[in-house]
């Protein structure tokens, strides 16, 4: 089969289109004809090797254990493992093709992927493949961060990077639950926030949200741009903060850690901080959050937005599309008709 194969880490530019064995699917696999592939920061984090720990989360000391970057695919069952119940071959599925939350290449950017069957779900009849490509890592991220009983009808919600990925999802989550929604993004941006229902758009380069008069029960913070205590100023009293801690393709963050020193001290303050608790340590259940991200799409209170679809053999250049930060919706790889 054709793939992206990643020889070393480093430059996106270094990866190539190459003729490679089609994998075999474990027990509890599915092995996916892929129609389509989800290009997203954790990609281009993996394929770079920034920040370096991850190579000591799965990814691999010296190489990528695993050539074949992406793991979000939609595509046709071929195959199925002895264990696996829920799928058949001809079914049309998307999902996670990695498991748990290691932070490695998980084979999707090729023309057939192998993934456990806890982490997919039947695409729904209602979207497309690159449609359904792009929403289960940042769908699994917003969700798993964001569940319905941190969001009570009629919570203020402030999302800061509203119009990524995993921003664009976490708005029309917390709209579906009854949240009156602000989103926080540059003003090339706001048209689709406005698209996708908020009640507020902020231009972040002409406001800056932490010297509001305004005050939000919930802030949903991906970029990470703003200290705690500048956050902390504008949540109403028992007012809640998560943050994902994007880290701007290496632009932010520390070298070698990323975000997670901060997180740790986030983590360390919540036991005496309230506005910091109410976060989930446990392993996501991917089946249960997969069927809720489905059942979203199919009733339309989760839609996704396109911003350009690169062929396969283009995956360095959709790399750098998303890194450039102009994409206005999603970028995906279209891997076969």
């Amino acid at each position: 089969m054709r793939a992206i194969v990643q020889d070393r880490y480093g430059s996106i530019d270094d990866l190539r289109l190459r003729e490679v064995p089609t994998p075999v699917p474990a027990a509890d696999e599915v092995l996916v004809q892929v129609r389509a592939a989800s290009v997203h920061p954790d990609v281009w984090h993996v394929v770079t090797g920034q920040p370096a720990v991850l190579r000591l989360m799965g990814s691999g000391l010296q190489q990528p254990k695993m050539h074949v970057p992406g793991t979000d695919v939609a595509g046709v069952v071929v195959s199925v493992g002895a264990d696996v119940t829920r799928f058949r071959q001809g079914d049309e599925v998307f999902g996670e093709t990695i498991r748990g939350v290691q932070w490695r290449n998980g084979g999707a950017f090729a023309e057939f992927a192998t993934a456990p069957e806890e982490g997919l779900a039947l695409k729904p009849s209602t979207i497309g493949f690159e449609e359904a490509a792009a929403v289960p890592t940042v769908g699994l991220i917003a969700l798993n961060n964001l569940p319905q009983r941190r969001v009570p009808v009629g919570h203020r919600v402030l999302v800061n990077g509203a119009a990524g990925g995993v921003g664009s999802v976490a708005v029309q989550l917390a709209r579906a639950y009854g949240a009156e929604v602000t989103a926080v993004d540059g003003p090339h941006k706001l048209d689709l926030l406005r698209a996708l229902g908020v009640d507020r758009t902020i231009d972040y380069t002409m406001e800056d949200f932490t010297q509001s008069s305004e005050r939000w029960d919930l802030i949903f913070d991906v970029p990470g741009n703003h200290s705690f205590t500048e956050i902390r100023q504008v949540l109403s009293p028992g007012g809640g903060y998560v943050l994902i801690g994007h880290d701007a393709f290496g632009a932010t963050g520390h070298r070698w850690l990323g975000s997670i020193p901060r997180m740790l001290g986030l983590v360390a303050r919540s036991a005496v901080t309230p506005e910091l608790r109410g976060g989930s340590f446990a392993s996501p259940d991917k089946r249960a959050l997969m069927a809720i991200l489905s059942q979203l799409l199919t009733t339309g209170q989760l839609r996704v937005v396109i911003d350009r679809a690169f062929p396969l053999g283009e995956a360095s250049q959709a790399l750098h599309h998303l890194a450039s930060g102009q994409a206005v919706g999603r970028v995906v790889l279209v891997v076969s008709p």
